[in-house]
């Protein structure tokens, strides 16, 4: 486990770019139980394929002229609660970490797993990301 203090750094990689920190199983609930529109929810995490891949793929994505309405983020291994009430919401997906979930209402329309981001790019998931967010996020 690893004490609180050395894991702001990594939360804030995706805070300070706007996405919502979701750190109990009622604040999933309250942005996702009711969601309309478009949420991309990361499924953060402590290892070098979320550092090195995910997070700054996430941090490109989101420059991209198309963007989801929403952005928001738990913490595995840290924030327990928040992360296994968000992946009830990953319908038809086992626990991935890191993982990134594009959803449209109630629905995930896009999905990408640990083993879709690692050994991959940066940009290469971030071109995933972006034609996730054109196809859905109009």
């Amino acid at each position: 486990m690893y004490p609180e203090q050395l894991l702001i750094p990594m939360r804030q990689e995706l805070t300070r770019l706007g996405v919502e920190e979701l750190r109990s199983a009622a604040e999933v609930d309250a942005r996702l139980g009711d969601n309309t529109g478009t949420v991309l929810v990361v499924v953060n995490s402590v290892c070098g394929c979320a550092a090195r891949n995910a997070r700054p793929a996430v941090a490109m994505a989101l420059e991209h002229d198309v963007t989801p309405d929403v952005s928001a983020t738990v913490f595995a291994g840290q924030d327990r609660d928040a992360t296994e009430r968000a992946r009830e919401y990953f319908t038809g997906y086992g626990p991935s970490s890191p993982s990134i979930a594009l959803m449209k209402g109630q629905d995930v329309v896009f999905m990408l797993e640990r083993r879709d981001i690692e050994g991959r790019s940066a940009a290469e998931i971030a071109g995933d990301l972006t034609a996730a967010f054109d196809r859905y996020c109009v």
